[in-house]
């Protein structure tokens, strides 16, 4: 076996920790969780918020390009596949007519601090369409020299001239999914393709000077095993990529109907998991990677090692980032904007959202308005996902509560504890290196709105 459990721990003790906590939890990229979005939060709330923004203080900018030239059975993403470019460069146009809608909500212009391209694939756009995207971009927001640029990328469909392309606007952190090099996997998800067109893109992006590349993995797929687990990552660390996530695929096939192409027999239990987890940790970290959080490693000299030491790591909708920006302003289809009054999201479907950018109005349809209550469990809830643990004498006095008030909380923690999942000293809560995984489920214990049985997340391992 190759997971690096404690030794202390026995395979059958394993197997009933699993049994008892691997339930359904939230990912936590937010708190709230975008379960509690509503549409009591509009377009008319949103614009309030824009304008409130302090004119003086960076805010960071995602755009959402919903569009893949393939469509993967694994994904979980709002996209759809194309075979024509016309509805993507159709669709760039209405980007920058929503960014011109936002810039009028804003009143003047704000500062950049980093400028995020998600999907979908945003390497569907053609260099013409970056060309206006960014230029709407840097009409809106003043954009930091110190800048980053990222987008997430797909190997199949990258070129070198988009990444030159992208190269001209910045880009200095990109993301290639990459999820399985085994030829046995890939064809049981819809998504083929070799070890040397993922090399040949990772060589593109040092050509233009992207200092930060990032592969993301996945485990849990069908037909997937620790030992192809970690032929893959052989394969990848050879790259030297400077961060690498190792997501758990979620099947929810009831709400992406696509994943119902699965074969649900090779899907592999939770223990088989597990495995494949603990093995690609303990492979990375043998080869000088640093464990961050529960799906995340780095190099030790990557900004995200660095902010993990220095305790100002943060989580967003986009993973575990360094942005420690006020304010997320997200654009195109079902993009999630944050601002410190609350989030934001926008039509997730795209028709509805091309609607009301062609009539000339945001497209806002819920979000929600933060409450004390919420910032309080928000930070707690952060730092436990980030750093794995969290001083709650230190949270309360800084939101002005009593540590009595997490008293159900605490209590409810003393299993987590008995099985060797958390550390409690006081108030302060430890997870465990065997709790790692289980984080999410720790975190559930803070969270005011979770509903267990409502089955609504995926597992949590």
């Amino acid at each position: 076996m190759y997971a690096a459990h404690p030794p202390q721990v026995t395979r059958p003790d394993l197997m009933a920790l699993v049994e008892k906590y691997d339930g359904r939890a939230p990912r936590y990229t937010s708190y709230p969780t975008a379960v509690q979005f509503n549409p009591g939060v509009d377009v008319a709330t949103y614009e309030a918020w824009l304008a409130a923004l302090p004119a003086d203080e960076a805010v960071s900018v995602y755009a959402h390009i919903p569009f893949c030239g393939r469509l993967c059975w694994f994904c979980g993403c709002s996209t759809r596949a194309v075979n024509r470019h016309e509805p993507v460069s159709e669709y760039a146009k209405l980007l920058v007519e929503e960014l011109g809608l936002v810039r009028k909500a804003l009143g003047a212009t704000r500062p950049a601090r980093a400028v995020h391209l998600g999907g979908g694939t945003p390497n569907m756009l053609s260099p013409d369409d970056m060309e206006i995207l960014f230029g709407a971009i840097a009409e809106t927001f003043a954009l930091r020299d110190d800048a980053e640029v990222a987008a997430e990328l797909d190997p199949a469909t990258l070129t070198r001239d988009w990444v030159q392309a992208a190269g001209r606007h910045g880009l200095n952190r990109a993301s290639l999914g990459v999820q399985s090099l085994s030829p046995q996997v890939q064809a049981a998800v819809n998504r083929k393709e070799s070890y040397e067109e993922v090399a040949r893109c990772v060589s593109w992006l040092r050509e233009v000077d992207v200092g930060s590349v990032n592969i993301d993995l996945m485990y849990g797929l069908p037909h997937q095993t620790s030992i192809n687990m970690v032929e893959t990552l052989d394969r990848i660390i050879g790259l030297r990529p400077e961060r690498l996530a190792l997501f758990g695929y979620a099947h929810v096939p009831w709400m992406k109907a696509h994943q119902q192409l699965i074969d649900e027999a090779a899907l592999p239990g939770p223990m088989e998991r597990l495995d494949q987890s603990e093995a690609a940790a303990e492979r990375l970290i043998a080869a000088g990677y640093v464990r961050i959080g529960l799906d995340h490693f780095a190099l030790p000299g990557d900004e995200l090692a660095i902010a993990l030491a220095e305790g100002r790591l943060h989580r967003n909708f986009q993973g575990y980032t360094t942005d420690d920006a006020g304010a997320l302003i997200g654009v195109g289809a079902s993009a999630i904007g944050f601002l410190p009054q609350g989030f934001v999201q926008n039509a997730a479907q795209e028709l509805p959202w091309r609607k009301a950018i062609a009539e000339g109005r945001l497209a806002t349809a819920r979000g929600v308005a933060l409450s004390d209550e919420d910032r309080f469990r928000g930070e707690i809830i952060e730092r436990l996902m980030c750093d794995l643990k969290a001083d709650l004498s230190e949270l309360c006095a800084r939101h002005g509560r009593e540590v009595e008030v997490l008293a159900p909380a605490l209590r409810r923690l003393r299993d987590f504890e008995d099985d060797g999942l958390v550390r409690l000293d006081g108030a302060c809560v430890q997870i465990t290196e065997l709790g790692r995984l289980l984080v999410r489920s720790v975190c559930a214990v803070f969270d005011a709105y979770f509903e267990p049985e409502a089955g609504r997340h995926s597992k949590a391992i």
